[in-house]
């Protein structure tokens, strides 16, 4: 099919959550845009930036919470590009970080809709910034590994080697971790991590109702429980949470979400 045929459809990273986050060139896509299909976790606020005859389309996927199966967010998509020439898919942080950009930007491209990638800034990495916490440090190891630490039940490969993790890399950072997190504690120190490596936990990171703890990894999940800490939060474990400079700590934004977290 000739892709003249068909509008663009770009994949753009909404960032962690802080609207300022947002990079020039997303927010260029998003006020020039004809279409928007966003995701639960963008902020309402940056929905506000599309024009008034721009169409939108919400795709959210929460835990607990109704969501719409990828095959007909790919099917929106796709229908979307017959009728417009800029559709933007909206995603919460990077598309192609523990999303499924790279699905729906292989769907599209065999379909023979053209398809552009737009970075976005991580969870990962600004959530611990908006706590003062560096990811890496120079004093701290020379590797890090981000993981998801809920994964879904139709991967074709194997799950998260966690005991192997253990000692395998000197910071971690996992997203979608706070579900799993006595399992993936106790994983990772019958893989031999240090039950008293420290770690912090990071709940709603960027926005208003950003919290957080710290705690030896033996302890993490008890903490976790006693101060009741949610998703979205973000789990990061190793000697970094120990240089932590609060003070560098931006302000959190004050947003709202179409489904409340």
């Amino acid at each position: 099919m000739n892709t003249h045929q068909f509008g663009t459809v770009y994949l753009v990273g909404a960032g962690p959550g802080d609207p300022d986050l947002l990079t020039v060139k997303a927010q260029k896509l998003i006020s020039k845009c004809d279409a928007l299909v966003y995701d639960s976790l963008v902020p309402v606020e940056l929905l506000e930036l599309v024009s008034s005859n721009c169409q939108l389309h919400s795709v959210g996927k929460r835990r607990g919470h109704h969501s719409v199966p990828q095959r007909t967010t790919n099917d929106i998509l796709f229908d979307l590009a017959k009728s417009y020439s800029c559709i933007v898919r909206l995603k919460g942080g990077d598309p192609f970080l523990f999303g499924r950009g790279a699905e729906e930007a292989s769907y599209l491209h065999k379909k023979g809709v053209p398809v552009q990638v737009v970075p976005g800034v991580t969870s990962g990495i600004a959530a611990p910034a908006y706590v003062g916490i560096p990811i890496t440090h120079r004093l701290a190891g020379s590797s890090v590994t981000f993981v998801t630490g809920h994964e879904g039940i139709d991967k074709k490969r194997p799950a998260v080697n966690w005991r192997s993790l253990a000692k395998s890399s000197d910071g971690i950072v996992i997203y979608m971790g706070v579900h799993n997190l006595k399992f993936i504690s106790a994983e990772l120190i019958a893989g031999g991590m240090h039950p008293e490596t420290s770690a912090a936990v990071i709940e709603q990171g960027t926005v208003i109702g950003q919290r957080y703890i710290k705690s030896p990894l033996v302890k993490l999940f008890d903490r976790v429980q006693e101060e009741n800490l949610r998703s979205p939060a973000i789990v990061v474990i190793g000697s970094v949470v120990d240089f932590q400079v609060e003070a560098c700590s931006p302000k959190p934004a004050e947003v709202t979400f179409p489904i409340p977290i």
